[in-house]
């Protein structure tokens, strides 16, 4: 049946070379103000887009991110409040947008799914699917899932017994979350029709999902058959929400609202003469608890809209507290504004990509205060004070002239290493790993630091003064220019401090640009109280 129905779907595919590169993160659920999770998501995705913009500076970039709004724990949540649901979003999706600001995070769009907007795309694409005979009514028995809000089949599911301590309880595989069997008269999606095409798309993309564990996990789901879905909610058990069109009696089911923001985000439905200028979205960043949402049902309505899919889905791991996940539920998260003050935005974006930056798994991923101050530390020292101490007088005092033709074997291989490095970085990121292309650029301030101490130009020669202040300053501006991706607000000092032209900071730069006029003890780090 649905074969003949897509036959009849335009293909709208559209070349990604003359559009926006675009980024999302996943739209926060604020039944709660933000936690590290949140803050750890937003910096990883404004990496990715903070880099696209610099190695290609002429293609704009356009990165999506928001509040996902609707559902019954921000109804509950609201009750619990006194608050209506919509005055309840209103406060903490601030909230959301405000630590996206102070974290430097440089969102083209923040989306609400509250918004008018979102309703119009929304109830569009409900439409086109039932037009197509992708929707119909009928029972639907599950295990439902408040904590996450989607029901789970029996085999996504563990019982657990009675041990004496706790009740007997039964959990979702996937999550972790308690679970209750329900059965409700609701709207279906035929997901079960798209595994074919879906498994097609994975086996041919292998890095249409990484890290490469989610994209096997999900090959090898896709072998066996997909169950259709419920894609609406009872109105009288889920009131907060976008009503099913043409049916006030039920409300569209909050995981599915929530996906179709990506669309809405990039201004869905667009005009019947073209294709969206963004779409396909070029990178989803998500976390790992998500994934099936992202690479199963959402796909699902592309290829019945006839929408390509997206390019790549990048799936997180968690920061754990006390050997588990951070969860409101769990009320083991850390206030990320409180962490911002006291540590300052750079050294927090430097400790969550340093650890969190090669999204394998939740092992090493503690977060922890001791170690967050240890980063802070290291990247003061290897940064802040190699600045300091070769653009202090005890250097600039003794050098040789400038047009001096001076060649010192100490700094050789400081040389190499700053000429390597912006495509060293280029090649982790453009493997999604943060970890490592930020680990490239440390290793650089490193070597120069060792050189510098090895060369002892404070006590030596005019022209190894020279050499030191020359090469030392060569590596600082490149390294500038590779971690305006990591830590925008101190690279963007050193580079002011370098007299970095604005012009000369594109990545390209890392090879053909010059200093200007430098201005010495400039500190790069404030003092801590």
């Amino acid at each position: 049946m649905f074969s003949k129905a897509l036959a009849r779907v335009p293909r709208r595919w559209v070349s990604t070379s003359n559009k926006p590169w675009y980024i999302t993160t996943p739209i926060f659920y604020p039944n709660a103000i933000p936690h590290i999770g949140h803050l750890y998501s937003l910096v990883t995705a404004d990496i990715f887009a903070r880099y696209q913009t610099l190695k290609n500076p002429s293609r704009p970039v356009c990165f999506v991110t928001g509040t996902d709004e609707h559902g019954l724990k921000i109804q509950k949540a609201a009750l619990d409040k006194g608050l209506f649901p919509k005055e309840f979003c209103d406060a903490i999706s601030q909230q959301f947008r405000k630590l996206a600001n102070e974290a430097d995070v440089n969102f083209t769009k923040f989306i609400r799914t509250s918004e008018e907007a979102h309703y119009t795309s929304v109830e569009h694409i409900w439409r086109q699917l039932d037009r197509l005979g992708l929707i119909y009514k009928g029972s639907y028995s599950g295990w439902y899932s408040i904590t996450d809000e989607c029901f789970y089949t029996e085999g996504q599911v563990l019982h657990i017994a009675e041990d004496g301590n706790s009740p007997a309880r039964t959990i979702s595989k996937e999550t972790g979350a308690t679970v209750e069997y329900s059965s409700e008269t609701n709207y279906m999606f035929r997901l079960s029709e798209f595994r074919e095409a879906l498994l097609q798309h994975y086996t041919s993309n292998p890095n249409s999902v990484v890290p490469q564990s989610h994209h096997a996990r999900l090959v090898s789901l896709l072998q066996s058959p997909l169950e259709d879905i419920s894609i609406s909610r009872p109105r009288s058990r889920l009131s907060w929400g976008i009503p099913v069109p043409n049916d006030s009696e039920h409300t569209v089911y909050v995981w599915f609202d929530a996906l179709i923001s990506y669309l809405t985000g990039i201004g869905y439905p667009w005009p019947d003469s073209g294709m969206s200028k963004g779409w396909p979205v070029d990178m989803q960043v998500i976390g790992k608890d998500i994934v099936r949402f992202h690479t199963i049902y959402l796909p699902a309505v592309l290829l019945a809209l006839g929408l390509p899919l997206q390019r790549q889905i990048l799936a997180h791991a968690h920061w754990t507290s006390s050997q588990k996940k951070m969860s409101k539920s769990l009320g083991n998260t850390t206030d990320p504004f409180q962490a911002i003050e006291e540590f300052g935005i750079d050294s927090i974006r430097y400790y969550l990509a340093k650890v969190g930056g090669r999204f394998q798994d939740d092992v090493g991923q503690y977060w922890s205060h001791v170690q967050l101050a240890k980063h802070d530390k290291e990247l003061q020292t290897i940064l802040g004070n190699l600045f300091m101490r070769i653009t202090s007088p005890a250097i600039t005092s003794r050098m040789a002239p400038a047009s001096s033709d001076i060649h010192n074997e100490t700094f050789v291989p400081l040389l190499q290493a700053s000429k390597a490095l912006p495509s060293l970085v280029s090649s982790h990121m453009d493997r999604a790993n943060v970890a490592d292309a930020l680990e490239a650029v440390v290793d650089v301030l490193k070597l120069a630091n060792k050189c510098l101490t090895d060369a002892v130009p404070w006590k030596s020669s005019p022209e190894v003064a020279r050499a030191s202040y020359d090469s030392c300053l060569e590596a600082l501006r490149v390294s500038g220019i590779c971690l305006q991706p990591f830590i925008p607000r101190v690279a963007a000092e050193l580079l002011d401090a370098l007299g970095v032209s604005s012009a000369e900071r594109s990545w390209n730069h890392g090879h053909t640009g010059s200093l200007g006029n430098v201005v010495s003890g400039v500190r790069l780090f404030r003092s801590k109280s």
